[in-house]
């Protein structure tokens, strides 16, 4: 219920406007940005703004209470229906590689920020509606958002900062009481769905896209001013901006973006959309999309139906993925520097850097101190023998016993609600799945770990719960019906994705049968 009479304040402290240049033509009318970081652009009010969750640690976190998400002034703030003393609203310039290819200026489309706020601490937080209208770079499109995307970009950001991956944040979801074309199959029968904006938080919004937009129009100076600003703002730990502090600056990127897919691999998430444009300078998971969690081990799933084919964003390939998008990003500052061998060095370092996070991190998830590579290549492959939910197993095999004399049977039964399909355990597999557990049971006592240490530290890293399309789905049908309280239940649930959670056991669950094929449920496409 909101509070008509509650009033707040943010303070902002726009340096990202002020340091930077400024595109002189103002509004919304489709252009070419040149020599601009940003334009300057409002959001389009809208009719009837409802508040249907907010995040209280992200509010915490800019200085707003409680009281404050709960009034009237909050929602149509974070609708764009109203404005704050010191906003100040643009869209920002970028380009971006997709799917391998240079698609020239993009651009915020349909993404406006408010400015950035600075709060009690002196940290500064960018606000940002996505969803909110037309901006310069919507090119044919309209800038707004539905509320099946919106409802999954809000769980998601909050659900992967409760998981430990790196990412942007979200502070509200509000729908707009106004319809929204849009033809989710893209097979030419478009309909009207309801519209939302959900209000995203980072400390910065910019992206690879941001510098190459500006190397591919040989506009050096705009790029130099970017960079410094951004080391400035950003890095400042580097020191102040020259050649060898821009070849630091790389490097710390690319070992930013390395933490944070080594996180996604974690916890069996794919993105779904990995273009440049959609890669953060601060190693943030950015821009929810067509993202989607492994539910049966398969390595080469993609969740964006625009991949199904070539598949260049399945899960076993961000990695690979990511040094490509750092390559560009080397491409886009090299002017700067006009050294290749430091960039060429560091793209190597990258590799290093991500392997040894991984393999620290595939040790963690088996509760063992050392990584075991022989140990790990084969549970690889005996996940792919039958439908095996990664999220599950991994939890799951926490529960083995490893200390006292079992027999096969009796290890692999505490695993058995991992399986999708009981019937296709065949004697094959069982005699693999049993000839792995012998030899993690051999690795953990020579380690000499215990059943209660391992299980302590598998749980600190591997989930109970995650958002699961099928969950996401639920949530969305049941908020396009204006009831918002599974909105609400999963955003609790999920602010303790390790913790046992008696009370939200049903969200554990693997993925059900009529999941497997319905809209949402598994693939998505990049429909908003």
């Amino acid at each position: 219920m909101t509070n008509p009479s509650s009033d707040f304040t943010l303070t902002f402290d726009n340096r990202f406007t002020e340091a930077l240049p400024a595109d002189p033509i103002t509004g919304s009318a489709r252009r070419q940005v040149l020599s601009s970081c940003y334009s300057f652009v409002k959001p389009t009010s809208v009719s009837s703004p409802t508040l249907v969750a907010y995040s209280k640690e992200v509010a915490t976190q800019i200085g707003l209470s409680e009281q404050d998400c709960q009034s009237t002034l909050f929602t149509d703030v974070f609708a764009g229906n109203s404005e704050l003393e010191g906003m100040q609203h643009y869209a920002q310039c970028y380009g971006g590689h997709q799917f391998g290819n240079w698609a020239g200026q993009l651009g915020d489309g349909r993404a406006i920020n408010l400015g950035e706020v600075i709060n009690n601490d002196g940290e500064h937080f960018c606000l940002q509606l996505k969803g909110s209208g037309e901006t310069p770079y919507s090119r044919t499109a309209d800038g707004l958002a539905v509320l099946r995307s919106s409802v999954r970009e809000f769980l998601c950001s909050e659900a992967m900062f409760h998981l430990g991956v790196p990412t942007t944040r979200a502070l509200s979801l509000v729908t707009t009481g106004e319809d929204v074309v849009r033809d989710m199959f893209y097979d030419g029968r478009p309909e009207k769905e309801p519209g939302a904006i959900v209000c995203r938080v980072a400390p910065s919004f910019l992206r690879f896209g941001s510098y190459q937009i500006f190397t591919s129009r040989d506009d050096l100076t705009t790029l130099k001013t970017l960079v410094d600003h951004t080391i400035n703002t950003e890095f400042p730990h580097l020191g102040a901006p020259s050649v060898e502090v821009y070849i630091e600056w790389f490097k710390e990127v690319t070992e930013r973006t390395a933490e944070m897919i080594a996180h996604w691999m974690r916890v069996g998430f794919v993105h779904g959309v990995m273009n440049t444009d959609n890669m953060s300078i601060l190693g943030l998971t950015i821009d929810y999309g067509p993202y989607g969690w492994l539910e049966n081990y398969d390595p080469n799933w993609t969740p964006n139906t625009t991949d199904a084919t070539n598949k260049r964003y399945r899960f076993n390939n961000q990695s690979p993925i990511a040094q490509w998008n750092l390559l560009q990003l080397a491409n886009a500052i090299y002017p700067l520097i006009e050294q290749a061998e430091p960039l060429r060095d560091i793209l190597t370092h990258y590799v290093e850097h991500y392997n040894q996070t991984v393999q620290a991190m595939r040790a963690q998830k088996l509760g063992m101190e050392h990584y075991d590579d022989a140990l790990h290549q084969s549970l690889h492959e005996v996940l792919q023998l039958a439908e095996t939910d990664m999220t599950l197993f991994y939890r799951l095999l926490a529960n083995v016993d490893l200390e006292s004399q079992q027999t096969d049977e009796q290890l692999l039964a505490p695993l058995m609600n991992a399986y999708y399909d009981l019937d296709s355990l065949t004697d094959e597999y069982k005699q693999a799945i049993y000839k792995w557990l012998r030899r993690y049971q051999l690795a953990i006592n020579n380690e000499g770990v215990s059943n209660q240490q391992r299980q302590q530290r598998m749980n600190k890293v591997n989930p109970k719960y995650v958002l699961r399309n099928y969950l996401a789905q639920l949530a969305i049908d049941d908020a396009e019906k204006g009831d918002f309280d599974l909105v609400n239940t999963l955003l609790e649930c999920l602010r303790h994705p390790y913790d046992e959670q008696p009370d939200m056991e049903r969200f554990s669950e693997k993925r059900p049968d009529w999941a497997r094929v319905r809209a949402g449920c598994s693939m998505l496409s990049c429909s908003s």
